[in-house]
């Protein structure tokens, strides 16, 4: 045999095994060996009045850094949601507020908090993000349009037209802000999962992360 088919050989088979390590690097469920966030900011995750979708002391929490008006967020909360049926109490999930699109955002993070407060968070939660194509801008929204979109999911909008500017939303909606600044969140939505940020970036990693730390939480 001469030197130029072993060449081409070798060529053919390095070729091979960087594809294949190429394909186990990026494939959809690998798991990246992402740490935890500094120990530092991790105060900063999670703050004793977030609001939490699921039990209060499952093992593993998932952060989200949301925006109500973000259309990201909006496509991803059905994963969450379906993430955590999955799961069952294995998994909670804490929101952020991140208001990055100006006064609509904020108004629907104020909606949110009285609806909080009237105990039916989350139906105005997805009455909102179904209908994020309405009101959500990066202007000013339409008066009373993100009230009524809450009303219909059992909001009561007089009373809440005063939980909304209680102080202490104005104080939630603060300190959300400084620590979005001080974890270094530039989007939205942004998710750690047991202080673990979430990278790279996908909903078949989100997936694959929460399983990795619901198995580890096991053992």
């Amino acid at each position: 045999m001469t030197r130029k088919p072993l060449i081409l050989g070798a060529v053919a088979l390095s070729l091979a095994v960087f594809a294949a390590a190429a394909w186990f690097v990026t494939r959809p469920n690998q798991v990246a060996d992402t740490a935890p966030i500094a120990p530092e900011m991790a105060e900063a995750l999670v703050r004793p009045y977030s609001p939490i979708l699921g039990p209060q002391e499952a093992p593993v929490t998932i952060v989200e850094f949301f925006d109500p008006a973000c259309e990201a967020c909006r496509a991803f909360y059905p994963v969450v949601k379906d993430i955590m049926a999955e799961h069952g109490d294995a998994v909670r999930v804490v929101i952020r507020y991140t208001p990055f699109h100006g006064e609509s955002s904020e108004e629907a993070i104020r909606v949110l908090e009285a609806a909080r407060a009237q105990g039916v968070y989350e139906p105005v939660m997805e009455a909102l993000l179904d209908e994020q194509s309405r009101w959500a801008s990066r202007g000013t929204p339409e008066p009373g349009l993100i009230l009524n979109i809450a009303g219909t999911a059992g909001l009561d909008a007089d009373a809440a037209e005063a939980q909304m500017m209680a102080p202490d939303v104005v104080g939630i909606i603060n300190q959300d802000r400084a620590d979005v600044e001080t974890v270094g969140v530039t989007g939205t939505p942004t998710f750690f999962v047991n202080g673990k940020p979430l990278e790279p970036f996908g909903a078949d990693q989100l997936r694959a992360l929460v399983a990795a730390e619901v198995a580890q939480s096991a053992t």
